[in-house]
């Protein structure tokens, strides 16, 4: 007979799985119903790829769709890490099929939640066109329907590195002078790297349970299928190739074979969005302290070589044909800081003048003090890279000053690797709190939003939403030095979170 425990976790799980799905028809019916102030209007000829609905929806429809969805997801997530806490059980197949099915139909959807692939499809189109993405803007081709195309960001060149350059190549010469087709072509790739992820992780876990959690976290997640793949953000092209690096690292034993194809692919991440390359750090971390305590020194030290040596010739392959001035972007977003984020209230605080650089130094900081903690308290295995790479990826997200939701893909994804934990509950009021901040994550000035539902961008965004993700971090900093596990977080208790590492 099942005990009372047993009961409830499946209780919790099925009404997890229910919010869920809840969740993901909420994003579904909002592509669906085309253009809103969640979904731009995509240009082209009538029947092209993707399809919706002209349904025009009011902004209170659209935004109470997106808020119930997002509401439903964030409380089935709960109730499912809560389940498998009680003992639930599910098998991880049919959970990934269903994230996989509901991936390819946000493929046949409009994008939603905000405009970037817009400028995905521009800057693929500046390529194809003869111009250089990396100095030329949508503003200095109006003409062009879809180098003209973006609503955002209008006077400014790529930040993207050229692998995710030549992607947005690819998919402009698939649309051609269409900016449906175009798009269509971007988001069939982005599928295709989401299901490339999920493959990964279901691959590389050993258990059942395992399984269940990466399909869970990843691939049946629908906070990320609402923001990776139903808003077409290039962020998942990166998380592929930075997820099989880790899963190709076989930790300490690994040959110089696997260091070099985990420093490879952890430089083509990079290549993609720079963040990336943090997930080298993992790997770097557990050969560099091999060779300190005196193991296979030699070995060691040929593994962490090896590693530098793939990165370093994925990055200059990348670059070379693109030129140094491809960073150039890059280095200005640096200074920028995305109005739901903690350090927005630093940047209230302290004024114009000089104070991004203090924010800065601030957030490298931070990044480091959290990067501690939380490799001292993630679960400890036998691939120990993983935690170290997860750490700092984690860190980076919760310290950054510039942060948005789709941002929070890197974390589930590595998160996906590790054993149950405390910190899914850390990253899932992250997520959820980031997409509240950005209903939608457009330009108030471009969209048609009632002035009573203003509130959001002038009050929710900038204030709530920062005081409740700097409350975030000192609970973080509390659950980094409390020992075992907290209720519902789904893991054996263990001796120690903050043991020595």
């Amino acid at each position: 007979m099942p005990t009372a425990r047993a009961a409830d976790g499946r209780r919790f799980g099925v009404a997890g799985l229910v919010g869920m799905g809840g969740g993901v028809v909420c994003f579904l019916v909002t592509a669906l119903l085309g253009p809103s102030v969640f979904e731009p209007r995509l240009a082209g000829t009538a029947g092209e790829p993707p399809y919706s609905l002209h349904a025009h929806p009011s902004p209170y429809l659209a935004v109470g769709l997106v808020v119930v969805g997002v509401a439903a997801s964030a409380a089935g997530l709960a109730l499912c890490f809560a389940g498998v806490r009680r003992g639930w059980r599910v098998r991880a197949l049919p959970l990934a099929a269903a994230g996989l099915l509901a991936a390819v139909a946000f493929l046949f959807l409009p994008p939603v939640g905000s405009a970037d692939h817009l400028n995905y499809a521009s800057y693929g189109r500046m390529v194809v066109t003869g111009h250089d993405p990396y100095v030329t803007s949508a503003a200095d081709l109006p003409a062009d329907p879809v180098a003209g195309a973006p609503e955002e960001w209008r006077t400014t060149p790529s930040v993207y590195g050229p692998i995710a350059t030549a992607q947005q190549a690819f998919a402009s010469w698939a649309g051609g002078r269409s900016v449906r087709l175009t798009v269509f072509a971007l988001s069939a790739v982005n599928v295709l790297a989401f299901a490339l992820t999920a493959l990964v992780l279901h691959r590389t876990a050993r258990s059942e349970g395992r399984r269940v959690r990466a399909a869970l976290l990843w691939t049946c997640n629908p906070l990320v299928l609402f923001h990776l793949v139903g808003g077409a953000h290039n962020d998942v092209l990166a998380i592929a190739p930075m997820v099989a690096a880790v899963a190709v690292f076989g930790g300490r034993t690994s040959g110089r074979w696997r260091a070099l194809a985990a420093g490879a692919l952890a430089g083509a991440g990079a290549a993609i969005k720079l963040p990336a390359v943090l997930v080298g750090v993992g790997p770097g971390w557990v050969l560099l302290r091999e060779a300190w305590r005196g193991g296979d020194r030699r070995r060691a030290l040929g593994g962490l070589a090896a590693l530098a040596a793939g990165a370093a010739a994925v990055l200059a392959a990348a670059y070379a044909p693109a030129g140094p001035h491809a960073l150039d972007q890059i280095d200005r977003a640096s200074g920028m800081v995305s109005l739901a984020t903690p350090w927005h209230l630093v940047d209230v605080l302290l004024g114009p003048g000089g104070q991004r650089t203090v924010i800065k130094i601030g957030a490298a900081v931070l990044t480091l003090v959290l990067f501690v903690l939380l490799a001292r308290a993630l679960p400890r295995e036998e691939q120990d890279h993983r935690r170290v790479a997860a750490a700092l990826v984690l860190a980076w997200l919760l310290a950054a000053p510039y942060e948005l939701p789709w941002y929070d893909g890197f974390g589930w994804a590595l998160l996906a690797l590790l054993p149950w934990t405390r910190f899914d509950w850390v990253l899932l009021v992250h997520t959820t709190a980031l997409s509240f901040a950005y209903l939608p994550a457009r330009a108030p000035k471009l969209i048609d939003m009632p002035d009573d539902l203003s509130w959001m961008f002038t009050t929710v965004r900038p204030t709530v939403i920062p005081w409740v993700l700097t409350v975030l971090l000192v609970l973080l900093a509390v659950l980094c030095r409390r020992p075992g596990p907290v209720p519902g977080s789904g893991g054996p208790p263990r001796a120690s979170a903050a043991s020595p590492g």
